[in-house]
């Protein structure tokens, strides 16, 4: 089969491998952009655009039950599942369909759909859907194929019709008893969701707390605000073996006090994420993984094999949108700008979409006293805050970890309403490498969230 040569072959079309793609196009590159499904990544059509247009959607019938509270008296509220899914899905198509518009219209850019296969070290082989084979040769390439939902090891698993993040949100129906197994950001995220819509939530996690990589009291917190909006959270808990048909399934859990069985109706798998890397037959190429299938990158992003790299989540580390995209700004710097960017000592932020959302940046408390350094923790409830108070969103509280001599802000966690947004400026400030007293004695304007700002950092822990 004769090859189509490129100058460099992106592997992916997610939030790195587009930007990417036109980017080295632009340079005049001959650049080809293989995609085995559809434009955009985990994050446009599986991840944050349609499971955070659900989760307004949920925040919506939250606040609609809570009309009373400030005033306004609504009636029942009732939820038409396949309307949440068509706003959803009209979300998705525009954020798609508009990236592949730009990508067509793009000069020197190849779009390319099917599964890609290394057949050496610089060369591909694409199979397309409709049977067709094509060969490519690339001088660069970059690999941005992501990752999937894991399935877990669990007895009886196959056998069952289980939920995963993608297939729970084309459901046309609110589950009457949603079963959550896992207690990630996946996990909380839709089981919030689906209780607020109406379904009775069991989240059976095996580890001792949720959120696993988060301080205890950010994470007793969060236990607590899903209790508080109905959310059966069960901690040490583990799935032994699940059975029984649609409709009607039968989870075997093991804990302290013994096993118990929990009766759903459906099951969410959310137990984390695994490589696409095991259908690339990068042995072919050399290209070296862990032992769980991630690629092992340089700090630049190469791999072992010169002049191949990999990008956002099937290199393993923090598997964010904005992380992903960090990655193209370092390529792009590095091989288009001829400079010398790195991941080393980046700053990274994220938010968990529960409501209250949790912001959170840096280094955990916890992370900071193993590490050895001398810190102050300053935190706060919400309920001193005065526009919470205002909005009837008082749950949750800030907390921030600062360097005891130089009082620069080392991270943050900020569990409260609009905690991304509060958080971020937090990352602003650490990003300028401000101390915390800038942000004690600043003006913000009142009353806005930003302004608790002031009253946190006099809150520091004695």
């Amino acid at each position: 089969m004769e090859s189509t040569r490129y100058d460099a072959i992106v592997v992916g079309a997610g939030q790195a491998g587009v930007p990417l793609a036109q980017a080295l196009a632009a340079t005049g590159m001959r650049t080809s952009l293989l995609e085995r499904e559809h434009v955009g990544g985990t994050c446009v059509n599986e991840g944050c655009t349609p499971t955070k247009t659900m989760v307004a959607s949920a925040r919506v019938a939250y606040l609609a039950r809570r009309g009373p509270d400030y005033g306004v008296q609504t009636g029942a509220i009732g939820i038409e599942l396949t309307k949440v899914r068509e706003r959803k899905r009209a979300m998705v198509d525009s954020f798609r369909d508009g990236s592949q518009r730009r990508i067509e219209k793009s000069g020197n850019l190849d779009l390319i759909f099917g599964q890609a296969q290394f057949t050496s070290g610089r060369s591909l082989r694409v199979q397309k859907a409709n049977g067709e084979e094509v060969s490519l040769v690339g001088e660069k390439i970059f690999i941005n194929a992501g990752c999937r939902p894991a399935v877990p090891e669990l007895e009886g698993l196959s056998g069952v019709p289980f939920l995963n993040s993608t297939s729970i949100m084309e459901l046309d129906r609110v589950p009457q008893h949603l079963i959550v197994l896992g207690g990630g950001y996946i996990g909380l995220e839709f089981g919030q969701m689906f209780r607020r819509f109406g379904s009775k939530v069991t989240l059976v996690q095996s580890g001792p707390r949720l959120l696993g990589r988060e301080d205890q009291d950010v994470a007793e917190a969060v236990r607590e605000i899903l209790r508080e909006d109905g959310v059966e959270v069960l901690l040490n808990a583990k799935a032994r073996r699940v059975g029984g048909p649609a409709g009607d399934l039968k989870l075997q859990v093991a804990s302290e006090g013994g096993e118990q069985e929990i009766r759903g109706s459906h099951l969410l798998v959310a137990t984390g994420r695994v490589p696409n890397s095991d259908s690339l037959n990068l042995r072919a190429a050399g290209i070296s993984t862990d032992a769980q299938g991630f690629l092992q990158t340089t700090d630049k992003l190469e791999t072992n094999v010169e002049g191949v790299y990999g990008l956002g989540d099937i290199k393993g580390g923090p598997a964010f949108t904005h992380i992903s995209y960090d990655d193209f700004r370092i390529i792009r710097t590095n091989l288009i700008e001829k400079g010398s960017a790195t991941i080393r000592g980046r700053i990274v932020p994220y938010t968990v979409f529960i409501d209250p959302q949790l912001g959170r940046v840096g280094m955990s408390e916890t992370e900071a006293r193993q590490a050895g350094l001398q810190i102050q923790v300053a935190k706060m409830p919400m309920n001193y805050v005065a526009r919470a108070l205002e909005l009837d969103e008082t749950r949750g509280f800030m907390k921030a970890v600062v360097e005891a001599k130089s009082g620069l802000i080392l991270g943050a966690a900020v569990l409260a309403i609009e905690g991304g947004e509060i958080m971020s400026q937090l990352q602003i400030a650490m990003m300028g490498k401000l101390p915390y007293t800038a942000l004690k004695d600043g003006v913000f304007a009142h009353p806005t969230l930003a302004e608790s700002l002031n009253n946190l950092f006099g809150n520091f822990a004695t």
